[in-house]
């Protein structure tokens, strides 16, 4: 069976992708320090200029920043850019041009304060709550974390399971979709502080056993405790990657 377009779908589809990249262009914009909070955008018409848009096109774009609580549009002063705690961090799009822009050590700091709240007290709930089919997902993804340690893009997937598979442990739906929420950090984080790690990833292999371990024998003290450990040393980690990247070292 085939599926026809009509022309206005067609149109309608394109449209929805410019809009999409003008916003992606300007949210790495502002993320990126260019357009600095509490500043202007450039006006209407300088922009459509610089970027060869349509003022409908450039406006819709704008609905999307606005939506994602980076800008705010005043009569007779134009459009600003508001203050950095207003933004929505938790929005992917936001999350992802804060990653393409080079993550910061306020941002990483950010992260791993949200992750240090959020991620022991799950271990702990995931403790008292699981499943055999949460510790058999638990135990599939530390078995590809130990069978991709030296492959960056698979073990991050991997890591990505793992703590996955602890929220959603918790029989907590909320908790649950906080992974999924912070996806694209959490696997940039991964990343970063698996090739700082690259020398020694049996400590953190082993912090991920021992945290399961906690969590399949009911001792929720024990797995948020080291659940704690192992979110301090992946921020060390990440700290020390994003130094030797600051150096111009590869990483």
């Amino acid at each position: 069976m085939t599926h026809s377009h009509s022309p206005s779908k067609l149109r309608e589809a394109a449209g929805r992708n410019l809009h999409e990249r003008i916003a992606n262009t300007l949210g790495l914009r502002i993320v990126g320090g260019v357009d600095a909070p509490g500043s202007a955008l450039p006006t209407e018409v300088d922009l459509c200029a610089t970027l060869a848009v349509s003022r409908s096109a450039l406006r819709e774009a704008f609905k999307l920043l606005a939506a994602k609580r980076l800008i705010v549009s005043r009569q007779k002063v134009g459009t600003l850019v508001r203050p950095r705690a207003e933004w929505n961090m938790l929005d992917p799009e936001v999350l992802g041009w804060h990653l393409q822009a080079a993550p910061t050590d306020a941002f990483v700091t950010g992260l791993f304060e949200v992750r240090r709240i959020v991620e022991p007290a799950a271990a702990a709930s995931a403790a008292e709550r699981r499943s055999a089919d949460d510790l058999a997902a638990m135990q599939t993804a530390l078995a590809a974390m130990t069978r991709h340690q030296h492959a960056p893009a698979e073990l991050s997937a991997a890591d990505l399971q793992f703590h996955q598979a602890i929220l959603n442990a918790t029989g907590n739906y909320f908790l649950a979709s906080f992974g999924a929420v912070i996806e694209n950090a959490l696997v940039a984080s991964f990343r970063l502080s698996w090739n700082a790690a690259r020398r020694t990833p049996g400590l953190s292999l082993r912090q991920h056993e021992d945290v399961m371990e906690a969590i399949r024998d009911r001792r929720g003290a024990d797995a948020s405790a080291i659940m704690t450990q192992l979110l301090d040393s992946a921020m060390d980690d990440v700290r020390a990657a994003l130094a030797r990247r600051e150096r111009g070292e590869t990483l």
